[in-house]
């Protein structure tokens, strides 16, 4: 099964050294990972793709859980959450080919970043699925290059989490 672990962790250098050695230390592998600072400019999120049963997935996170500049550790894992990926594709295309290949982009809301004399370069961003489909649509007209970034994800948030709670004192007279 898929797990998708989210880990709060400090900004610093060796962070993520540290958390890869503790993966490959114990035999398990990272399906994806995607590291980026937070709304506090000293912490970063890493977003860590296992896949495994729920027994090792649950060793994992104790592990994760244990590193000192980890601040905390969740995984989503039954929990609702916005999950997507983002690719960068080349694609051959001749001048025929473009009017085919700018429906196969709309169709999947995706966009032209750049474009060539022989070649197409689109960005895409979903879920994994939708990536692996527009790879697949791509693949008959020749695939030059291929960048992608991994899985980044946050639970769904009700929106009365947002809400402030209301203190008395603080009315205005």
């Amino acid at each position: 099964m898929k797990h998708i672990i989210s880990a709060l962790v400090e900004n610093k250098p060796g962070v993520l050294a540290h958390v890869a050695g503790m993966f490959a230390a114990r035999g398990f592998n990272i399906d994806s990972l995607v590291v980026g600072r937070t709304e506090d400019p000293d912490l970063s999120r890493m977003t860590i793709v296992v896949i495994g049963d729920d027994r090792i997935v649950e060793q994992v996170r104790k592990q994760l859980a244990k590193i000192i500049p980890v601040v905390k550790v969740q995984d989503f894992v039954g929990q609702p959450v916005v999950a997507r990926d983002l690719m960068l594709i080349a694609v051959s295309c001749t001048p025929e080919q473009r009017p085919e290949i700018l429906s196969v982009i709309d169709v999947f809301r995706a966009k032209v970043v750049d474009i060539g004399q022989k070649f197409i370069m689109i960005e895409v961003s979903g879920p994994e699925d939708k990536i692996e489909a527009f790879i697949n649509m791509c693949k008959p007209y020749g695939i030059k290059s291929v960048a992608r970034t991994g899985t980044i994800a946050m639970p769904r948030h009700d929106k009365t989490d947002y809400r402030t709670p209301r203190n008395d004192d603080d009315k205005d007279s």
